[in-house]
């Protein structure tokens, strides 16, 4: 039985001395946030925190539900009386969702965002559709965007392709970009500099002299911006680590004369329901580690990886880097266990972080987790 990630908000900072337990009785149920998600015979909560009073939600009566480890998960009423059946063997866990930073980073984001010339989407091409902010859309308005692929010397050269030309038929500028070896930097720049010249030939005509292109590089936490910036400036200026959350304000930064660049921290939305997205997200490293329990992530990447189309690849090279086959017969839950009992001596927690690293670090072969085709089938 897979375990559940649990989507929520975190609490505020003024907020963290206390435990996790503690803070999760704080939680309160988004009525319109419970699935069950077929194939896996799981209840999914995903809570939101009030901020401002950390009380229960009004209009939903909360009722706890211990489990067998005594673990306990709040459910509403539509959830407990809506399903035939509650397998009490579940853990259920919280991803901390929305740090305070991020808060007041989007409303400073929104603002500059009047100001900006172009925008520079950053999305891990890993996963396309899960590092996608809904809203950056309506944040841009009608001013043009590029797409930015980064990471993509992780995915093969045909899912590339395959997403560029998916994207190309929506009117989307493309780039598949590697920032930590400066792979397709030169083409971002030149597309970003492209809208110098409308841009001034308008302010000519009004008698104003030229001025470089404001550009702004947003998207979620740790898909790249700050390595891409670094990459456009030639030198290390922004801060930049494999983890979420290293850049915490907001910044412009000048490349050259010709361009400004509005460095933001990785943003995510306030409501986020999308609990396939939360999973993959966690299974990227594209939220906080403290957010999730590995075991759970990895049991969802083994279940992800035998849908692929290039699961027979992936597979060998499972058993030859983890020494322990993946059969017909594992649930990804199932691998977990036996791979912890095999190699760590019952410690599932060590045996998942071992699944997850081998696939962020591309031992398990070079591909996306999410490919055009799921967009059919996730909406």
């Amino acid at each position: 039985m897979l375990n559940s990630l649990l989507i929520g908000s975190t609490l505020p900072s003024s907020l963290h001395s206390g435990s996790r337990a503690a803070a999760s009785k704080q939680a309160r149920i988004d009525s319109q946030g419970c699935a069950s998600h077929s194939g896996r015979h799981s209840l999914t909560n995903l809570f939101s925190l009030d901020r401002q009073s950390l009380q229960p939600c009004r209009n939903t009566r909360l009722h706890a539900l211990t489990t067998q480890d005594n673990t306990q998960s709040y459910l509403s009423e539509q959830d407990l009386f809506g399903i035939e059946e509650v397998d009490t063997s579940l853990q259920k866990y919280s991803v901390q969702w929305y740090p305070g930073h991020i808060a007041r980073a989007e409303r400073q984001l929104k603002s500059q965002l009047k100001l900006v010339d172009v925008v520079l989407e950053v999305r891990d091409a890993r996963i396309p559709l899960s590092s996608c902010h809904p809203q950056i859309p309506v944040w841009c308005l009608n001013k043009p965007r590029l797409l930015i692929m980064n990471r993509a010397d992780m995915v093969s050269q045909q899912d590339q392709q395959e997403w560029s030309n998916y994207y190309g038929s929506q009117g989307l500028s493309v780039f598949n970009t590697d920032a930590n070896n400066g792979k397709g930097i030169t083409k971002v720049t030149k597309a970003a500099l492209s809208v110098s010249k409308s841009i001034n030939d308008t302010r000519k005509a009004r008698g104003l002299q030229p001025r470089p292109v404001r550009a702004a590089i947003i998207g979620f936490p740790n898909v790249g911006k700050s390595a891409l910036i670094n990459r456009f400036l030639n030198r290390r200026v922004c801060e930049s680590a494999p983890k979420p959350g290293v850049t915490k304000r907001l910044r412009w930064l000048r490349v050259g004369g010709d361009l400004d660049l509005l460095d933001s921290p990785g943003v995510l939305p306030m409501s986020f329901n999308d609990q396939i997205a939360a999973e993959r997200l966690a299974i990227c490293n594209d939220i906080g580690e403290a957010a999730y329990v590995n075991s759970s992530v990895a049991a969802v990447l083994m279940e992800r990886l035998r849908s692929l189309p290039t699961f027979d690849t992936i597979r060998q090279k499972i058993t030859r880097r983890l020494l322990l086959p993946f059969e017909k017969r594992h649930t990804g839950e199932d691998y977990v266990s036996e791979l912890a009992d095999f190699t760590f001596h019952g410690d599932k927690e060590q045996a998942a972080l071992r699944i997850i690293n081998q696939f962020r670090q591309c031992q398990l072969g070079k591909f996306a987790l999410e490919l055009p085709k799921d967009v059919r089938t996730r909406w």
